[in-house]
């Protein structure tokens, strides 16, 4: 499928929160896991999906 606004304009409309990840999102969450709050997590798969994966 070709990267045109009515392509990504119907992929957004599957995504819960409206909107396309930004590098951002994705770098907070792996901030997120190489943190100490993420010490007890082992063979966690975490979707940055804007919850399109629910």
């Amino acid at each position: 499928q070709p990267d045109t606004p009515e392509a990504r304009a119907k992929i957004i409309e599957t995504i819960p929160l409206g909107r396309l990840s930004s590098a951002r999102d994705v770098a907070e969450a792996t901030a997120f896991l190489a943190s100490d709050a993420a010490s007890f997590l082992t063979g966690v798969c975490m979707e940055v999906d804007g919850g399109r994966c629910i």
